[in-house]
């Protein structure tokens, strides 16, 4: 069993940095002509750890100019989310709609006289299109604007959901009786993932692993702790920002570089040093878990939002609410059983998997009775309706993810009937494909702010802003984040029914 204090125990303390000093070093470095990060979110979970910026879940041009008028009107922070949902898609549609984004959204910002750098954000457990994914964002920005990206920047690192990178290797932090312990990413249940599986914790063994040796691992840059952190003795930034910098400057061609992080300082050191990085000239992509871009903004860490705050605005419906539950690992589970078994007066509803992938006219009966109930019991308070939880599996990942846009796509259809039928009073989506489809589709959310947090960290609040759900608060809840409480804490917190 490996302690988290004696992996550390090698490393400098922590540096301490404020996120106003990244904030103010932004500044300067767009005083001339501003730049947004165009952050392609291949599910929607990646806003959890931001607040107060856009988040499309369409992005034609005239989508991403929206949300440049957006940033510069409101003075948000410069950032736009796009929910591309590729983690749901095979290869070839992932790299089409990635091509699709990167075009649009150089082609807003050469309208609105900015610049834009493009962020590929995917999995804190290493799941997700790599390295296809920022492949097809380095080959698109070059063939538009004729830029070479010289390096790919991996941060998996999400330490408010206890996913830590140290020396080089990927970790989760134990949980019960195993807290204060560290277990390789590749000992878990995301390792086995049937599209996205993989072999090794090292990461630069990882970049190997999925590049099939196009990236050997000795090729592969690693920032640890004793680079991030240089500054740490004198608690001087500017010398970790000189020491990532430097060790970034012999990257050409795409070179995988990966960060040790473990604290939110960690990600405003890393933030500095790529901003030298970048001053000095480099080009940059980044593959990164949700919280890096909260660093890279110099955006504070948003409290967790109250009830009052996840209304703030509009007025609340008197119906119930509708909690949505599609994920299948373990977590979520455990979760929705302890939902269930609390939240006695919420009427429970299945959605029979084995039906839907059945007969035609089988599919569709159990829909419509799922639908005329659902809506029947949202009259009176609360409602769960989740995706029976025996996961049908195969050894085929095409095959796989055919069974999950099927069991997605059901589940679209009962939220966006209910909606157009009775609207509840909030709805909450668990899980990464279930709650990207719900938003674009069940709910056709086009345009939409993050406002924050419903826990720290964790799980995103967002206010549509057009469409038929605008006004009613929509919580983004990963499959694997949380403990077993924290889909009861959410529930509690935004019903009137509990």
């Amino acid at each position: 069993m490996t302690l988290e204090a004696d992996v550390l125990a090698a490393y400098p303390a922590d540096l301490e940095i404020p996120a106003g000093l990244v904030a103010d070093k932004l500044a300067v470095s767009n005083a001339e002509v501003p730049r947004v990060l165009v952050v392609l979110d291949d599910d929607p979970t990646g806003t959890q750890s931001v607040a107060d910026l856009p988040v499309l879940t369409r992005w034609e041009v005239q989508d991403l100019a929206w949300a440049f008028a957006h940033i510069a009107q409101s003075a948000a922070k410069p950032a736009v989310y796009v929910l591309t949902n590729t983690r749901s898609l095979d290869p070839a549609e992932a790299a089409a709609r990635n091509e699709e984004v990167v075009r649009n959204a150089l082609a807003a910002a050469a309208d609105a006289g900015i610049r834009v750098g493009f962020v590929s954000r995917s999995d804190s457990t290493l799941r997700g299109h790599f390295p296809l994914e920022p492949d097809v964002i380095a080959a698109t920005v070059a063939e538009v604007s004729g830029e070479k990206t010289d390096g790919v920047v991996l941060v998996p690192a999400f330490p408010d959901a206890g996913r830590l990178t140290i020396g080089g290797i990927h970790y989760m932090r134990g949980t019960g009786d195993a807290k204060g312990t560290l277990v390789p990413v590749s000992d878990t249940e995301f390792a086995k993932d049937a599209s996205f599986g993989f072999s090794t914790s090292v990461m630069a063994d990882y970049v190997a692993e999925k590049s099939q040796g196009r990236f050997p691992a000795d090729s592969v840059i690693v920032l640890d702790l004793n680079i991030i952190r240089a500054g740490a003795s004198a608690q001087d930034p500017a010398i970790s920002a000189k020491a990532i910098a430097d060790a970034i400057e012999p990257a050409t061609d795409s070179t995988p570089i990966v960060a040790d992080i473990v604290s939110e300082n960690d990600f405003r050191a890393l933030a500095l040093g790529l901003e030298e990085a970048e001053r000095r000239g480099k080009k940059l992509l980044y593959r990164v878990g949700p919280p890096f871009v909260r660093g890279r903004i110099g955006q504070e860490v948003r409290t967790a939002l109250t009830a009052e705050e996840a209304y703030a605005g509009n007025t609340p419906s008197e119906a119930g609410g509708l909690i949505v539950v599609g994920s299948h690992v373990g977590l979520t589970t455990r979760q929705l059983n302890v939902l269930t078994a609390e939240h006695r007066s919420a009427r429970i509803i299945e959605i029979d998997v084995e039906k839907l992938l059945g007969a035609e006219a089988d599919a569709k009966a159990h829909l419509d009775q799922t639908v005329d109930a659902v809506v029947e019991a949202l009259r009176a308070g609360d409602v769960i309706v989740h995706t029976s939880r025996l996961l049908i599996k195969t050894d085929d990942p095409a095959e796989s993810l055919r069974i999950a846009r099927t069991v997605s796509a059901a589940v679209v259809d009962v939220v966006n009937r209910t909606l157009k039928t009775f609207p509840p009073r909030f709805v909450i989506a668990k899980g990464g494909i279930t709650s990207s489809d719900v938003a674009a589709h069940g709910l056709e959310i086009r345009h939409a702010i993050v406002r924050g947090p419903m826990l720290p960290g964790i799980v995103s609040l967002w206010e549509p802003v057009d469409g038929p759900a605008k006004g009613i608060p929509y919580i983004v809840f990963a499959g694997n984040v949380g403990d077993d409480e924290s889909l009861a804490q959410v529930t509690r917190k935004l019903s009137t029914k509990f």
